[in-house]
């Protein structure tokens, strides 16, 4: 007999998830935080009248999120009984992973996936299996090898964080046709608003047509609404009933539903959101490979910078370096990633100031740091 109360298999095998850091140290005159792929723009006006708006505090809020699962349910032309929403999609990851996996069972994700998938399937007692990658691209193949009769649930970023990458739509219904009917198949699509792709689609289609597939959203990104935590998923009507059984009954505050109303009808702030990003991005892009760096492809509203592996330019040095100038960037390491950066695009000030801090980096001129 124990001496003490012991957690079950598989939740001390967990790493705590760590957020980017918001803080550069003493002595630094002005912070720019681009380690969260938080929005420049803000938040909606109009999603902060809502909130400011907001009263009753002593009452309880919807349990059911009705308007709010309206108000996406019409942006999307959906069934709103069929969307379940969340305090921000981690909820949304642990409740799923939880209504479908235990003891025994296993949950797989790409090599480079969001580091919540492990810790979902380690909380549920399950066991994580990862796949490799093909050049910071998700593998089809690779996962669909991967998969036994143990498999209960396949996670797949779309676009993926930390990567940036994203794969076409084909692949992901080559994916899904390839997965054993029982095999919950779930797509987060936290950074969907941002893909100017043709030939990528955020999983709706294959929600309305399957059984089996899931596919999440948040209001965290280019919503704006981090702080308060929301997001949502929509599902077969049998997958939103099992995870209804198990998500607690006011699991919403009533200030971030009126937000995520508010926000999700401003089809012009998003507009926005997304100008903003498509120029900085390309503009990124070019200019830090312009000083030598390998920046991998990106759909997403950060970028994934990689390091030369020599003393004096290792993505560690980097760090330290941008941090000293207020410029706060995500280490990721714990992604299997130690010699790159992930950048989240910013204001303009910013960018910019990410850049020349950089070429004063590499150059070697580091004596005002």
């Amino acid at each position: 007999m124990a001496a003490r109360p012991e957690p079950r298999p598989g939740v001390m095998q967990i790493e705590a998830y760590v957020p980017g850091k918001s803080n550069a140290g003493a002595g630094v005159a002005k912070i720019h935080k681009l380690s969260s792929n938080e929005t420049p723009l803000g938040p909606s006006p109009k999603a902060v009248e809502a909130i400011r708006g907001a009263d009753h505090f002593e009452l309880y809020p919807d349990g059911s999120a009705t308007r709010l699962r309206e108000a996406i349910a019409a942006k999307y032309g959906l069934d709103p009984n069929r969307i379940v929403c969340g305090a921000g999609s981690d909820e949304l990851l642990s409740l799923i992973t939880n209504a479908y996996v235990g003891p025994g069972d296993e949950g797989l994700f790409s090599e480079h996936g969001f580091l919540v998938y492990r810790i979902a399937i380690l909380a549920a007692g399950g066991t994580p299996v990862v796949a490799p990658e093909k050049d910071y691209h998700a593998d089809v193949d690779a996962i669909l090898a991967r998969v036994t009769p143990k498999t209960k649930i396949v996670f797949l970023a779309n676009p993926n964080n930390p990567t940036g990458t994203y794969l076409p739509f084909s692949e992901v219904k080559r994916l899904h046709a390839g997965l054993p009917p029982h095999v919950v198949l779930v797509l987060d699509a936290a950074y969907a608003e941002y893909v100017r792709r043709n030939d990528y689609e955020s999983g709706l289609e294959l929600v309305a047509t399957s059984e089996n597939v899931v596919m999440m959203r948040t209001f965290s990104k280019i919503y704006g609404l981090a702080n308060l935590r929301l997001g949502w998923m929509v599902a077969p009507a049998h997958i939103v009933d099992a995870v209804n059984r198990i998500r607690g009954p006011f699991n919403i505050n009533g200030p971030a539903m009126a937000a995520g109303i508010a926000a999700i009808q401003d089809d012009l702030h998003v507009g926005k959101a997304i100008a903003h990003n498509e120029q900085w991005l390309a503009w990124l892009t070019k200019e830090l490979e312009a000083l030598g760096l390998k920046v991998t492809p990106s759909v997403g509203n950060f970028l994934l910078v990689h390091f030369p592996q020599e003393a004096g330019k290792t993505a560690k040095e980097a760090d330290a370096f941008l941090s000293s100038r207020g410029l706060i960037l995500r280490r990721i390491d714990a992604y299997g990633l130690p010699h790159a950066l992930r950048l989240t695009i910013g204001d303009e000030e910013a960018n910019r100031l990410v850049v020349e801090t950089l070429r004063e980096f590499l150059s070697g001129r580091k004596q005002d740091a």
